[in-house]
């Protein structure tokens, strides 16, 4: 959404960063610098991905030899910064994506660090599907006083194109034989299955291998390039169905998946959208299932009232739908 803007201020004479696009997760970040090189690639444009799990002296030694656009996350830009490989001096634009997410969580302080080095002359854009009012407010402390909100309708956030449903488990361990007739049922491109928890992940992931289901998986504490293999694997199509936590829950792109199976419930009902967003790309057909216990069915309800939705009952032709 940001990138032809951003492509399109650069000054491809001048060797020094002109743009710089905080993401929160290095695969979003990658993400990112794959568009933008895409977009550019006539342009002869120069970017660098700055983010945790790779080389420092990589990093450093691009930044050196001079590039257009930083994309990267917080903690690894801001320690470009201080090494001085990172000279903020002709930055004309600062994106941060997924705003709610850097801005309420553990990035808001580097945040704010990386902010303070940029020119006062600089232009902030703020993107999120979902900005919670204290996000909202927040943002108020570095953007100018003229800006411009482009704000959607809770109610018009629910994604075309993909169907929502629900299957009742009365009990945890109901989860996991439930998935399992599901997967044995269904034909789908690809497909990712949220999970709370870390352990979570790990321990669907240990049943499914088992059961002899061919799934990967992918947390916030695996190595990257452990992480950099397995979405490269998804996104080729070799791994059809990923078990992941919230890493993978936001910005991710891959064309091909067709179904999200929130395993679990998300602990906030913003984080639900952003999950179901991963299916029906491009106006493709999407179809999300949710496993609701009766402890969930309050926060259910909870998210078809804040997006003023209906999430029915699971059919039995959901194989038809997909």
């Amino acid at each position: 959404m940001f990138s032809i803007g951003a492509l399109q201020i650069l000054d491809l004479s001048i060797r020094e960063p002109q743009v710089l696009i905080l993401s929160p997760t290095r695969e979003l970040a990658e993400q990112t610098q794959k568009v933008l090189l895409a977009l550019g690639d006539y342009m002869k444009v120069q970017i660098q991905c700055c983010i945790g799990g790779k080389s420092v002296e990589d990093d450093v030694r691009v930044l050196n030899h001079g590039v257009h656009i930083i994309s990267g996350t917080p903690g690894r830009v801001f320690d470009m910064i201080q090494r001085r490989a990172f000279k903020t001096r002709s930055i004309k634009l600062l994106i941060i994506d997924e705003a709610d997410e850097m801005l309420t969580k553990g990035f808001k302080d580097q945040v704010y660090d990386i902010y303070r080095y940029l020119p006062y002359c600089t232009q902030n854009i703020v993107v999120s599907a979902t900005l919670p009012n204290e996000v909202l407010e927040m943002t108020s402390k570095f953007m100018a006083k003229d800006n411009i909100k482009i704000l959607v309708k809770r109610d018009e956030l629910t994604l075309e194109g993909i169907k929502q449903f629900f299957v009742y488990v009365e009990k945890e361990e109901n989860k996991f034989p439930t998935l399992c007739d599901l997967y044995d049922n269904l034909t789908i491109t690809q497909a990712v299955i949220f999970c709370n928890e870390r352990k979570s992940v790990e321990w669907l992931y240990n049943q499914m291998i088992k059961h002899n289901f061919t799934v990967s998986m992918m947390h916030g504490d695996m190595h990257q390039k452990e992480r950099d293999k397995i979405m490269a694997e998804f996104r080729s199509g070799q791994s059809r169905v990923l078990i992941a936590t919230d890493i993978w829950g936001r910005g991710l792109d891959v064309q091909q998946v067709s179904l999200v199976v929130n395993y679990d419930l998300p602990i906030n009902r913003e984080m639900y959208i952003h999950r179901i967003g991963r299916s029906g790309r491009f106006g493709r057909k999407g179809v999300a299932i949710n496993f609701v216990k009766q402890s969930d069915v309050k926060i259910l309800r909870n998210i078809e009232q804040y997006y003023a939705t209906q999430i029915d009952e699971m059919p039995r032709n959901i194989a038809d739908l997909i």
